[in-house]
């Protein structure tokens, strides 16, 4: 039974073409009696193909109007290039593939919103996973008069439920339909089904996206090249480009030899553990790579200090949490850590593996003493060096000493 319309205005439903938001096109036409404009934010992984498929999926569903932003250089320059920075991982593994972007998508959400003139926008987050937050926390910031509709999670449908809805109204059902819950963006993808519901299971080898055919079709070794200028991925193998089209290409070099394939067990925003499967190629290639320069040319307390940073900013970005005025102050350390970070990294790819060959700069820490490591020394005598040695044994001395009273 379809309850009162809320008004002659359209619906803005946050589109990704998957599932959850595919139901929601039809069932929120019929319940709500309101015509649906869908909104696609391209964060990444939406080509020319895949912009066309899912624009005429978004109309055999029922929408009135379909619009594609593409928000790649923003979510670089506003979320990415920060991770890049801090060399951000969750749990020591996670680089946030999926779900950073989200507060970038709302904010792109709520500003077309204004410009539809419509005073209600739709999500179709579950009850039972982080995107929902992220979702509602960013919304509610920036547009707190917008009316927030999330039927997937409100009424509770499962994800069988809402394939049978599709498919009894013969309305087009993603490629995965029920079995997997599949995300993509510029940082790399995530995939959840019933493998990653246990800790003990991973997903089968058809189901990786990026990488499938990796490790049964292994590719031979390569070497690549991966400049940086201030922290920022700037180049490939001598070829200046702009940061979305390396982090692309770089994808797609690693994801051939299965770099960046993961499982990431964790503490959700939510309160209870959660696990994902992820295919980060680039990400793990940059962050690698990106790791090694700065060990070259940062002195030992600015890593360590960024490190302290990391955590709790990747945090942040995590729990749709990016619009904090404190994550601003994170950033500006991140950037003033960052003015020595130029230099080449040389990658050498093997199947499941980006090793790091070596890495040069200008900043060089290494080349900038006279002294060679395990071999000769440098601005200082043997004499100094014996010296120094006991100097640095004092407090254990005095410790010891204390104890024999």
């Amino acid at each position: 039974m379809t309850t009162q319309p809320l008004g002659a205005k359209p619906i803005l439903l946050a589109f990704s073409g998957g599932l959850d938001t595919s139901f929601c096109v039809p069932w929120l036409a019929a319940k709500h009696g309101r015509p649906i404009v869908t909104l696609t934010v391209n964060t990444g992984g939406i080509d020319a193909a895949a912009a066309k498929v899912l624009e005429e999926r978004s109309q055999t569903l029922g929408a009135v109007e379909h619009h594609l932003v593409d928000a790649r250089p923003a979510y670089f320059e506003q979320v990415l290039k920060y991770l890049v920075m801090g060399n951000v991982r969750r749990g020591n593994l996670y680089p946030l593939c999926v779900g950073a972007e989200r507060v970038l998508q709302a904010q792109t959400v709520a500003q077309f919103a204004r410009q539809l003139g419509t005073d209600v926008v739709a999500h179709g987050s579950t009850a039972a996973g982080n995107d929902q937050v992220r979702f509602e926390v960013a919304l509610r910031t920036l547009a707190p008069e917008l009316e927030i509709l999330a039927p997937v999670r409100d009424q509770a449908f499962k994800r069988p439920e809402q394939l049978e809805y599709l498919q009894a109204r013969k309305l087009p059902v993603p490629p995965f339909g029920a079995a997997y819950s599949v995300n993509r963006g510029l940082w790399g993808v995530t995939i959840g089904g019933k493998e990653t519901l246990v800790s003990e299971t991973c997903i089968p080898d058809a189901a990786w996206v990026l990488t499938k055919d990796a490790f049964t079709h292994p590719h031979p070794p390569e070497r690549h090249t991966i400049g940086f200028t201030a922290g920022v991925p700037s180049s490939l193998d001598g070829k200046q480009l702009d940061a979305v089209s390396l982090i692309e290409q770089v994808e797609t070099i690693g994801a051939r030899f299965g770099v960046g394939r993961g499982i990431h067990l964790g503490d959700t925003i939510i309160g209870f553990k959660g696990r994902v499967a992820f295919e980060a190629p680039a990400a793990e290639v940059l962050l690698t790579a990106h790791r090694e320069l700065e060990k070259l040319v940062l002195s030992a307390r600015q890593a360590r200090l960024k490190d302290t940073l990391a955590s709790p900013y990747g945090d942040l970005v995590h729990e749709g949490q990016h619009l904090d005025p404190v994550c601003r102050d994170m950033e500006a350390f991140f950037v003033s850590t960052q003015q020595r970070v130029t230099g080449e990294v040389h990658v050498l790819f093997r199947p499941g593996v980006a090793f790091i060959e070596g890495t040069s700069s200008k900043y060089s820490l290494m080349k900038a003493s006279k002294g060679a490591y395990g071999e000769s020394a440098g601005e200082w005598t043997a004499e100094e060096a014996h010296g120094f040695s006991k100097m640095l044994a004092l407090p254990g001395i005095f410790y010891t000493r204390a104890g024999r009273n």
